[in-house]
């Protein structure tokens, strides 16, 4: 599995957490990193065909950044208006991302229970991660559950630095794709007669 990671933030030399997961996952073999402030420039424009290229090239597309006012930097925004185009992405033609895997790695400054009906910010990351899960839907993707971590305003460098093992391990995991694990499960049911008859 090839994974490219479009890492969202404005200034990344000064980030703690989406700095450490950049350098990790920088750092490791399975994992192409794109740093698009860098890329993009002030101006935010990108070489659209060089990157549909990369995406044509990889099966799990990341989107990596902080969440900012309920959703994500800018320049996140500004790279999918531009790649993630007419033809391309969606409408006439538009399939060349179909099959293709999308996963969110999302940090907040609040707290988990802050993300609940009754809380702070009212609704959960999924009901804020929603656009991210149509853009896969009309683009032919499958949505892979997210990696959010919390508190993120607070949280010490040990906290930090526990949170990147997780977020590979996650990042990395084949059965994030929920037909690809029951898949797994019906082969073993079917190598163990005796565990399948217990469960029937």
């Amino acid at each position: 599995m090839k994974i490219l990671v479009m890492t969202a933030h404005p200034d990344l030399g000064k980030s703690r957490v989406n700095r450490a997961w950049f350098d990790a996952l920088t750092e490791s073999n399975a994992v192409t990193t794109r740093d698009l402030t860098a890329i993009g420039g002030r101006e935010m424009r990108f070489d659209i065909e060089a990157e549909q290229e990369l995406l044509l090239a990889h099966d799990r597309i990341v989107f990596q950044f902080p969440f900012y006012w309920y959703s994500a930097p800018p320049v996140m925004k500004a790279w999918m208006d531009q790649v993630l185009s007419y033809g391309f992405a969606y409408g006439p033609g538009g399939d060349k991302l179909k099959g293709r895997e999308l996963l969110i790695l999302v940090s907040t400054g609040g707290p988990e229970h802050s993300y609940h009906a009754g809380g702070y910010n009212s609704f959960t990351m999924s009901e804020f991660l929603k656009p991210y899960q149509q853009t896969a839907n009309l683009a032919g993707m499958t949505y892979l559950r997210p990696f959010v971590i919390h508190g993120m305003a607070l949280a010490d460098d040990d906290q930090i630095e526990a949170s990147v093992p997780e977020m590979l391990a996650h990042l990395t995991d084949p059965e994030l794709d929920p037909r690809v694990k029951q898949a797994r499960l019906l082969k073993e049911l079917e190598n163990d007669p005796a565990k399948a008859a217990a469960i029937s």
